[in-house]
Order: structure tokens, then sequence, then C-alpha cells
């Protein structure tokens, strides 16, 4: 069975004061195997690894090179080094706002799982795309031409994150969000093999709150959520987390 993950994006948001959600959500997660991934802002990750009591931590970038001149970035030796065990790569944001390529993203991911760490590889079409009826092509592109065919198991998450329903309060409808993700599956069994396309989870990301997440969790090839502000407030992403344990 392939494993459920609750991803939680707190994207530029918290202080050292903002940890004490960590406390609050260990306090609050069900029993059970659900992996609970908690991707703070760069400077949070060492004090959030020391805190983290149960919770795995993660980066929200890294560069795709070891080490050199590329001030303000970190890379995934970094990240590793910290104690962090996930790092997210191609959230649109960094697409969008950075302009990176799919080959761009591609190279953090090899970077990624070089350092031993376990990539979220985030693919999503823009609500233009989504309009024009291009949203397969444009996932099924993105997909190609950012996961690297050393992909294993073991180190490799694939979300899916509409541009379009990042933070907006739009949420596709659960058709939707089905057929992209069986479109993931069959497009990974394509490439990797039935075994192994078949193991890499697959996420959802986009809106996700703790009134949706159960509808959005009955989807077959939906194996968790990678979740934005409502990550924030373990209040919040804890009904998240139980509505997946028991999906």
């Amino acid at each position: 069975m392939r494993p459920k993950i609750a991803a939680g994006n707190w994207k530029m948001n918290g202080t050292q004061s903002a940890l004490d959600e960590l406390d609050a959500l260990a306090g609050m997660l069900p029993g059970g195997s659900t992996q609970v991934v908690i991707c703070p802002p760069a400077p949070l990750l060492i004090p959030a690894v020391a805190r983290a009591g149960g919770i795995a931590i993660g980066a929200q970038d890294c560069h795709a090179a070891e080490k050199g001149a590329h001030t303000g970035d970190i890379s995934a030796a970094m990240v590793a080094d910290s104690g962090a065990t996930h790092v997210i790569l191609g959230h649109s944001e960094r697409r969008v706002d950075h302009g990176e390529s799919d080959a761009d993203v591609s190279a953090k991911v090899d970077a990624a799982w070089a350092a031993g760490l376990t990539a979220i590889l985030c693919l999503g079409e823009s609500e233009a795309d989504r309009v024009a009826g291009r949203t397969l092509d444009v996932i099924g592109a993105q997909l190609a031409g950012s996961l690297p065919d050393a992909a294993r198991t073991e180190n490799t998450v694939v979300a899916y994150e509409p541009i379009w329903a990042i933070g907006t309060g739009k949420v596709p409808t659960l058709e939707q969000i089905i057929e992209v993700h069986d479109f993931l599956r069959a497009a990974l069994i394509d490439r990797f093999g039935a075994e192994m396309g078949d193991a890499i989870p697959l996420l959802y990301g986009g809106s996700v709150k703790a009134d949706n997440a159960a509808t959005i969790f009955e989807a077959e090839n939906v194996d968790g959520a990678l979740v934005g502000g409502a990550s924030l407030k373990a209040s919040d992403f804890a009904p998240i987390v139980a509505a997946l344990a028991v999906s």
C-alpha cells in the first residue's frame, strides 16, 4: 500500500514562536501510519527539527548545485544537514515568481536525491490552461520534464496543485481531481512499470481545508495532501490529517 502523507507548506510565514504549533500538532495527531511533514521557512529548519516530535520536517526549495556563489540559496546538502528529510520542488510559486523551468526543477530533484532527501515534486496548470482544456497536456509535460528517470518510490512524491486553486478558496470538483490523479498514475505506470508506478504517492494541493479534505481523499489515487494556509495552525491542520487517516 502507498503511504498516506499530509504535508504542510508554511511558505514565507512564521518566526520561531510559530514552532509552538508543532508542539500543539504533535499532541493532536491520530495514531496510525499517516506521515506528517511540515515545511517551514529555511531559517526555521534546525529549530523545527529539534521540536518535531515525530513530525517530519522539509524545506521549501533547494539549489541544484552542491555549493558555490549562489547568494541567498541553500543546497540540498544543507537541507539534509539541518535534519530535514523532505524538500518541496517545482512549486508553482517558484515556477512563476522565479522563472523555474522543468529542466531547472529536474536538476533540483536530482540534487535532493543525491543528498538523501525525499522530493515532493509539484505540478499544476493555470486557470487559462484549465479553461482551454490543456490541463492534462500541461501536467503530462511537467511530469515528463521535471521528474528524472532515477526516481524511486522511497524518495519521490508527486503533488498536483492547480495554480488557480492555491490560496483562492476555489477547489476543483472531485471528478476533476480524480481525472488528473488517474492520469498521473497511468503516466507513472507507463514510464516506470506497474510496480513502481503504482507505488509513488500522489498528493492533492490547492485550498485543502478541514471541511473538504474527506471528500478529496475519497479519490482512489489521492494519497494525501499538500496544504498551504491551513497548515499554519495545528487546529486547522489536525482535522485534515485525521480525515486522511480514516480515508
